[in-house]
């Protein structure tokens, strides 16, 4: 299997859960060091894990590490498109380069990773993993960029899954809530900064390595979705069922950096 966004968070846990499956994983970020000492972790379950510096902004970036996947493995049976940050703040106060940002990697990004792994998946018959976020099924205020970015990336899915069928790919969309990630300590350049707090509090955020579970059980059914936490689905139940009252509710909006799930 290959990941991208995979030193940190959902990815990260994604790539320990599939290898304690005995999955060999591929795994791809910008973060070299954490992607390195990840690859080493993973070694030592008895896997082989190997890694590749990539910018998913890159196309040519992406084809160099399916390329090596397809020359080390033989073969890719399942790709997830997870990189992805968050752009926060009101509308008002956004530039165009900040939702040109947010689309380059949120959504762009997961488009290079489709074009480049689809070919080999195709082949293996394999499985295309999208993560999404329930921000793509609710917008809330402050959120635009980011909830614009994934409502695109859950469009895409939809229309992959009709195209995709034919040729035995699936597609699955993860759709998390809040979980216990970086994302919210990521500011709109791209740029950690581990010293913020999580404005999330803890008792609403979910453990990424619990979610990977679930995750890793739907993309092995080939579910279509899978929305992740008890308020994510409650948040997309009631967006579909009573926009209204979602709309009132919401308008008030959350502050500091605390909009983007996942």
């Amino acid at each position: 299997m290959l990941i991208t966004g995979a030193s940190s968070g959902i990815g990260a846990a994604l790539a320990r859960a599939f290898a304690r499956e005995g999955a060999n994983v591929v795994l791809l970020a910008r973060r070299t060091e954490r992607l390195k000492a990840l690859a080493t972790e993973l070694i030592s379950t008895g896997v082989e894990a190997i890694w590749e510096t990539v910018d998913v902004t890159r196309r040519d970036q992406l084809d160099r590490a399916v390329a090596k996947t397809l020359s080390k493995f033989g073969r890719l049976d399942i790709a997830i498109a997870n990189a992805g940050f968050g752009v926060a703040g009101p509308v008002q106060k956004l530039t165009a380069d900040d939702y040109r940002r947010q689309f380059e990697t949120n959504v762009f990004g997961v488009l290079n990773s489709v074009w480049a792994t689809v070919p080999a998946l195709e082949q293996s018959h394999g499985r295309l993993v999208l993560i999404g976020s329930v921000a793509g099924h609710v917008a809330l205020p402050r959120n635009s960029a980011y909830s614009m970015s994934k409502f695109a990336v859950r469009a895409l899915a939809g229309a992959l899954a009709g195209e995709l069928h034919p040729t035995g790919v699936s597609v699955t969309l993860i759709s998390p809530g809040f979980l216990s990630t970086e994302i919210r300590k990521v500011d709109n350049r791209g740029a950690l900064h581990e010293q913020v707090r999580d404005p999330v509090p803890e008792w609403l955020r979910m453990d990424p390595e619990r979610a990977a579970r679930r995750m890793l059980t739907a993309i092995y059914r080939r579910r279509r979705e899978l929305v992740i936490t008890g308020h994510g689905k409650f948040a997309v139940f009631m967006s579909r069922f009573a926009p209204g009252l979602v709309a009132s509710t919401t308008k008030f909006g959350l502050r500091g950096r605390s909009e983007p799930s996942a």
